[in-house]
């Protein structure tokens, strides 16, 4: 049976250059829209059970993080619900995987995806809990909605808690990490989840660049324009998630903001701070130090040994989100970032750093907060 390789699905990515060969099957990554990015790539592979296939992804040099093929693994699925890592080496340019199927189709990609039915599954779901409210706060570049959640009761006197992720839509673990928040949040089984709400409430957008997350995008929405690089002057016409987001963050105000991301390069979960904008006082440190230190106390996968270099003080790009938002609302605002690789803290050879783990520490911050909620 001749090998056959697509990749014309949600998130799909890969230019096929040469099959014929098994043991030396020829792909490029397609860059993003309107865009040199490239690194995200998601294909299926059929016809091609019980034969070692040799993959090579001959432009992986030309990526925009080449240091996050250094030690890395790609993930393969049966079930698209699974992904395991498979063996992969990388040369400097070519970046070659090697599986035998086990059978007749398998799905190849460089985390786990969250396709769009998985986000409409997720926002669908919640909004039939009777403290949750589903909301499009405006439209995409391509004319899709932009899915908003608020969960708790609307009470003005309580502490306003957002998190946003996938601003870059390659960055899948980040949706990952929101289905466990959401989920736990959403819990009215869960003592923690009820306290927080009693003291908060939650103003959620799970996916920040749904274009970009359907295009196969690594970085870029379909404008090609870098969404975390907009929030100093975000425009309705190239970077309308940003624009209608963040009016909608001054409409209802925030006490604390959560930026989620993932890290091509380091194989750790860390956050990137504030510490460089101008308005970095004492409390903000405080803040900072003890939301930190709280959340690797609930959850061993977070630390603090490893991660971004701080920015000087008044140093910071404030085009990027969590410095702009903790300078306009002068509040805790942090960008999380997690692996493609491993967390090399506590390994998984299996499965490397997984949705499954993304979805545990999603619902580790909601013990977070309950411990610092009433010093924000």
């Amino acid at each position: 049976m001749k090998i056959n390789i697509s990749s014309t699905f949600d998130a799909g990515n890969i230019e096929v250059i040469n099959a014929s060969n098994p043991n030396d099957i020829q792909l490029k990554i397609r860059k993003d829209s309107e865009s040199e990015f490239l690194q995200w790539f998601y294909f299926r592979v059929q016809g091609a059970k019980g034969t070692n296939c040799k993959m090579n992804l001959l432009n992986a040099g030309d990526a925009a993080y080449t240091e996050g093929w250094d030690n890395y693994q790609a993930r393969a699925s049966y079930d698209r619900e699974t992904w395991f890592q498979i063996p992969t080496q990388y040369d400097g340019q070519t970046l070659s995987f090697e599986l035998t199927p086990e059978f007749d189709s398998v799905y190849i990609a460089y985390f786990a995806p969250f396709s769009y039915e998985q986000h409409l599954d997720l926002i669908n779901d919640a909004q039939q809990y009777p403290n949750c409210k589903l909301e499009c706060i405006g439209q995409t570049t391509q004319g899709r909605p932009i899915d908003f959640l608020r969960i708790g009761d609307g009470d003005e006197s309580k502490k306003k808690m957002w998190v946003i992720a996938r601003q870059h839509p390659g960055e899948t673990m980040a949706e990952w990490f929101m289905l466990g928040l959401i989920d736990r949040l959403l819990d009215e089984e869960d003592a923690t989840a009820i306290k927080l709400l009693e003291k908060a409430n939650f103003y959620l957008v799970p996916n920040m660049n749904v274009d970009g997350s359907i295009l196969g995008n690594l970085r870029v929405n379909a404008k090609g324009i870098n969404l975390n690089r907009e929030w100093a002057e975000p425009s309705i016409e190239n970077s309308p998630e940003v624009y209608y987001v963040k009016e909608k963050m001054r409409a209802t105000g925030m006490d604390f903001v959560l930026d989620v991301h993932g890290d091509e390069g380091l194989p750790y979960n860390f956050l990137s701070g504030i510490e460089g904008i101008p308005s970095f006082d004492d409390k903000l440190k405080q803040l900072t130090d003890l939301f930190i230190q709280q959340w690797m106390a609930v959850n061993p996968d977070m630390q603090d040994k490893y991660g971004y270099p701080m920015n000087e003080p008044g140093k910071a790009n404030l085009q990027i989100g969590s410095k702009n938002l903790g300078e306009e609302f002068h509040c805790l605002s942090q960008t999380l970032e997690m692996p493609f690789k491993q967390n090399d803290n506590i390994p998984d050879e299996m499965l490397g750093w997984s949705s499954e783990r993304s979805i545990k520490l999603g619902e580790s911050l909601v013990p977070v907060l309950l411990n610092i909620v009433d010093k924000l």
